[in-house]
């Protein structure tokens, strides 16, 4: 089991349990975390979501360990991958990202790349001291991950920056820009979180849907879901390069991206 579940006081708590290799996500992470999120929104038990990671780090994003593995495309078509990003990496979040209940990531250590597509589909963020957010796959020639909200939770200019960069932000510097609503001592994450989500549970579960999805209709009236789809089909564009260029593992730069994670954690 790469996930674990628990419900307790009207919280659901989710925890990636993957420590080892730093929460990376692996298909059956990302299925079972499906599975978990659906079991926590179909329960009437449960007022609000917790997402967090076991060990040092939150997430070290997709799994890239092995080139030639199906979750690193080594062996796969362009119609493949596709079909494989849009079943895990867009249908699970914008799933995640409407859920009708209050959802918070609780984010300690390094959170790269897939990492944000994790945190980014819910409501409230509060990251330990330590945390540091980065997207450094343009070295693997793709502009960004696939779930693309850099826009909307980074604003257009600090969002070019970590692209073009592949620098990682800290968590005081994502606060600032109001990707994270606060930072906490790293001792004091998984208290403060809960906290907060307790202080949530008391409200009406009616009220609490109704404002999720007036926030959330309202930036989709401004174009999120519409450019998250979007910008996804362009995110292929990088495979399809890839594809043509070397046949994967593309990414010419492939051992770059690898050493750059590498270096995050």
């Amino acid at each position: 089991m790469f996930i674990r579940y628990e419900v307790a006081d009207k919280i659901a708590t989710i925890s990636l349990n993957r420590p080892e290799v730093a929460n990376a996500q692996n298909p059956e992470l990302l299925d079972e975390l499906d599975e978990a999120w659906r079991a926590a929104a179909a329960d009437d038990d449960v007022a609000v979501i917790i997402l967090r990671g076991e060990g040092k780090h939150f997430s070290s994003g997709h799994d890239i360990k092995g080139a030639g593995s199906a979750n690193g495309h080594g062996k796969m078509t362009l119609e493949e991958i596709i079909q494989y990003e849009s079943r895990r990496y867009l249908e699970y979040t914008l799933r995640w990202r409407n859920t009708p209940k209050p959802s918070i990531a609780a984010v300690q250590g390094r959170c790269i790349a897939g990492g944000l597509l994790l945190c980014w589909p819910c409501d409230l963020i509060i990251a330990a001291d330590d945390a540091k957010f980065s997207d450094p796959v343009v070295a693997m020639g793709i502009g960004g991950v696939e779930y693309h909200g850099h826009t909307w939770e980074l604003g257009p200019r600090k969002a070019k920056e970590i692209l073009f960069t592949g620098r990682a932000i800290t968590a005081e510097e994502a606060e600032k820009v109001g990707m994270v609503n606060r930072v906490v001592p790293r001792a004091e994450l998984d208290t403060a979180t809960r906290e907060l989500a307790a202080s949530i549970a008391k409200m009406p579960p009616f009220g609490l849907r109704q404002a999720k999805r007036a926030v959330n209709q309202t930036l989709d009236v401004q174009g999120f879901y519409a450019a998250i789809q979007s910008v996804f089909d362009v995110h292929q564009t990088g495979h399809g390069n890839a594809l043509s260029v070397s046949g994967y593992p593309i990414l010419v730069n492939l051992d770059q991206m690898k050493t750059k994670v590498k270096s995050e954690l």
